[in-house]
């Protein structure tokens, strides 16, 4: 752009990049919630479908809970981390004023993105084929656990298994150890992301021609994506890659170290980086050993030199070594919990803590998104209870209120309105 054409926007609020986008929310619990929040973070208007009386199964994933007033009260800490920035609309599918209801949802979105097993959707009228006939730009995503193509087609896929399956899990944990599944649920993470991705690529197209796109993500391929130089490292040699921990398989030192009062992670990824590891901790003569010139030679003799490392590291504390190490330009980082590392994160200047007012819950703190958009404020809306906007919307596809009254009535429709 022409500096004098920039000039121009200079004191105009950018929109979000996907403001005017409407996406169909009909997938509920990790992968797909968390793909819609991210479309939700860059201004997409995300209207998440939901069963009355019940909602995401994550509504009752708890505790903990928020604003809660006694056992089995409050919200669900798990649904406020993946649902803001959304409406939403609790129908009964089985009802069918409300199933047309949704149809007439998805026939008017540009994106729909759903996680049902397979087969159901279809016979709901909600899936591509029926979608994309009422409307040939629709973006549609579909996530699962095997993929489309998997026998048996119907298998479930949760999280713990993936990682299992895919064998995140047998590369994760100590070497003596039994494998360990990852502490966050990471196949699901990994299947937002992608999730997320694939629409965005897609909806750039159709923007662009009319063109929609049937885009299927899957736990177990976004999984064994997401395990990169691991999968290649297992095709490269053709055996399987060692479990080694808080170390790395191909690159040391990489690891945990302990030090006087507390672990420090240490990375020091090339030669150069190494070198300046053992000038600040004063020993030139692990710099010097021709055993660990190459990074080659130090995974050779990983034993004899994350040994003479460690005894170095135990004799002061973790704020010396991180203080001496962080000056040296060495890679270096306090093991943390998770509080600990976003209230530091936060006081560092990261900007990664925002908060937002609940209706119930009252001040929340919610974790942002993984990116940040320059010259774009982030919108920032509570997560909804559930049904919050059903009255609004099914008047926005065209109901009458005497109607959508009615289908309240008879619960087809759940309305909660703000306390």
């Amino acid at each position: 752009m022409p500096p004098a054409e920039a000039d121009q926007w200079s004191d105009v609020p950018a929109a979000p990049p996907l403001a005017g986008v409407r996406v169909a929310d009909l997938s509920r619990v990790l992968a797909g919630p968390y793909a819609t929040m991210l479309l939700a973070d860059m201004g997409a208007e995300v209207i998440k479908v939901e069963q009355p009386g019940r909602g995401d199964d994550t509504r009752a994933w708890g505790p903990p809970w928020a604003g809660a007033d006694g056992p089995g009260t409050g919200e669900s800490a798990y649904f406020l981390s993946v649902n803001r920035n959304k409406r939403s609309l609790a129908v009964d599918l089985k009802d069918p004023e409300g199933l047309a209801a949704v149809q007439k949802l998805c026939a008017t979105s540009d994106v729909v993105i759903q996680n049902f097993r397979p087969g159901v959707i279809d016979r709901l009228g909600l899936g591509y084929e029926a979608v994309s006939a009422r409307n040939p730009a629709v973006v549609y995503c579909s996530v699962s656990g095997f993929g489309p193509e998997h026998e048996p087609d119907t298998r479930p896929g949760f999280d713990i298994v993936v990682q299992a399956e895919s064998g995140l899990m047998a590369t994760t944990g100590p070497p003596e150890g039994p494998a360990s599944k990852v502490g966050v649920a990471l196949s699901d993470v990994l299947t937002g992301l992608n999730a997320a991705v694939g629409v965005l690529g897609a909806l750039m197209r159709a923007r662009a021609t009319g063109r929609g796109e049937n885009v299927s993500v899957s736990l177990i391929n976004s999984t064994l994506s997401g395990l990169v130089n691991l999968t290649q490292q297992a095709l490269v040699t053709g055996t399987e890659p060692p479990r080694v921990g808080n170390a790395h398989t191909t690159i040391v030192p990489y690891q945990t170290f302990p030090t006087q009062d507390a672990e420090i992670v240490i990375a020091a990824g090339n030669d150069a980086l190494y070198q300046r590891l053992c000038a600040a901790l004063d020993r030139l003569d692990l710099g010097g050993d021709p055993r660990y010139a190459t990074n080659s030679g130090r995974v050779a003799h990983r034993e004899e030199l994350v040994g003479e490392l460690s005894a170095t590291l135990r004799s002061m504390p973790a704020d010396h070594w991180m203080e001496v190490l962080v000056e040296a330009g060495v890679p270096v980082g306090r093991v943390r919990g998770v509080l600990d590392a976003l209230r530091t994160a936060d006081a560092g200047g990261d900007d990664v803590l925002r908060t937002v007012e609940h209706p119930t819950a009252g001040l929340l703190e919610q974790v942002r998104a993984g990116f940040r958009l320059e010259n774009t404020p982030p919108p920032l809306t509570a997560p909804p209870l559930l049904g919050q906007h059903s009255r609004q919307i099914l008047t926005e596809l065209g109901l009458d209120r005497a109607r959508v009254d009615e289908m309240i009535e008879r619960g087809a429709v759940q309305q909660s309105d703000l306390p």
